[in-house]
C-alpha cells in the first residue's frame, strides 16, 4: 500500500463573487442606515464605520492587495502555512471550526505565536475548480489537520 504525499500547495486570486457580495452587503447596509427613523448623528456614525470597515476589509480579505493579505496555503512535513504577501510563509494551526463546503471554503486559523483566531474565505471563483476540490478534501481528510505546528 502506498502512503500518500503530505505536500500540498495552493495559490489564489481575488474573488469577483466575493467583492459582489460583500458591495451588496455594505449597500443594504446603508440603504438601512439611511431609512431608519434615527438621529441623523447616530446615521452619519453608522455610514462612517461602513465606509472605514470596507476601506479595511476589501483590500486585506476581498481583493488580496495588502501587504498583510494571506493568497497561499501549503502543507508540508513543517505543517500547514499561509502565504502572506508581505511576510511570506508563515506557520499556522486551522482550528477544527475551520469549513468545506463546495461554493466556499472558511479557514480558521491562528497564527504560531499568536492567540487570535482568524479567518479568511476562499470562494470557488479564486481557485481552478479542481484545485479547490483539492484543497476541500484536504482540509477534510488530511491527518493532524488540526495539530499545533511543531
Amino acid at each position: 500500500m502506498s502512503s500518500p504525499s503530505n505536500r500540498f500547495e495552493c495559490r489564489w486570486q481575488a474573488s469577483g463573487q466575493l467583492l459582489a457580495a460583500y458591495l451588496l452587503a455594505q449597500g443594504l447596509a446603508l440603504v438601512v442606515l439611511l431609512a431608519l427613523a434615527v438621529p441623523s448623528w447616530l446615521a452619519v456614525l453608522g455610514v462612517a464605520l461602513c465606509l472605514v470597515h470596507g476601506a479595511w476589509t476589501i483590500p486585506r480579505q476581498i481583493l488580496l492587495t495588502h501587504r498583510q493579505a494571506f493568497c497561499g496555503l501549503r502543507r508540508d512535513a513543517k505543517g500547514w502555512q499561509l502565504l502572506n504577501n508581505g511576510g511570506g510563509w508563515q506557520t499556522v494551526q486551522l482550528r477544527p471550526d475551520s469549513l468545506a463546503l463546495p461554493l466556499i471554503i472558511v479557514l480558521r486559523f491562528r497564527l504560531s505565536g499568536e492567540r487570535r483566531v482568524r479567518s479568511l474565505c476562499v470562494p470557488r471563483d479564486a481557485l481552478a475548480p479542481d484545485v479547490h476540490r483539492r484543497l476541500r478534501v484536504r482540509l477534510r481528510f488530511s491527518r493532524r489537520r488540526w495539530a499545533a505546528p511543531e
